[in-house]
């Protein structure tokens, strides 16, 4: 028996994020303007639908959508510039295909679908996250962004 170890150390807590299968500082960057941007899409689009719409149920849904985009900017925004990087200024295409929609069901149906590619984003990111804090902001986002789904897909419902 020797008193060597059998194995080298380990330094891979050391090793960058990519190395280790995360996603680099500039993925997640690019990721969360590209969110940040569908976000600002959305809430300008449940903004305008809001006054547009004749319906209590559809109204009150574009509230509550509108209050939790403007919330998933403003984190968003603020974890990028926490990455030391300045948020988009953009706006997604999503805004001016949503508002060629008049029908308010059919716009929300389209707003819903918008909902759920979020949700897929943040599903395809949040494995590659290393950062807590991020991880557990996109987590809480995707899990709104469900809960907002849900809610979305009753009033389609109810509204026939």
């Amino acid at each position: 028996m020797t008193n060597e170890p059998s194995s080298p150390v380990c330094y891979g807590a050391g090793a960058d994020d990519s190395y280790m299968g995360y996603a680099s500082r500039d993925e997640i960057l690019a990721a969360l303007n590209e969110l940040l941007e569908a976000e600002r899409a959305g809430a300008r689009v449940a903004l305008a639908s809001r006054k547009s719409m004749q319906d209590v149920r559809f109204s009150e849904l574009m509230r509550i959508v509108r209050a939790d985009e403007a919330r998933w900017c403003a984190m968003l925004s603020r974890q990028i510039r926490r990455l030391g990087a300045l948020p988009s200024r953009r706006t997604g295409a999503f805004y001016g295909r949503a508002m060629d929609i008049d029908d308010p069901r059919e716009r929300t149906i389209f707003l819903n679908r918008g909902q759920s590619w979020v949700v897929r984003k943040l599903d395809a990111l949040m494995p590659r996250v290393r950062d807590e804090v991020l991880h557990a902001n996109l987590r809480k986002m995707a899990e709104k962004h469900r809960t907002n789904i849900d809610l979305a897909e009753a009033v389609i419902q109810e509204a026939g």
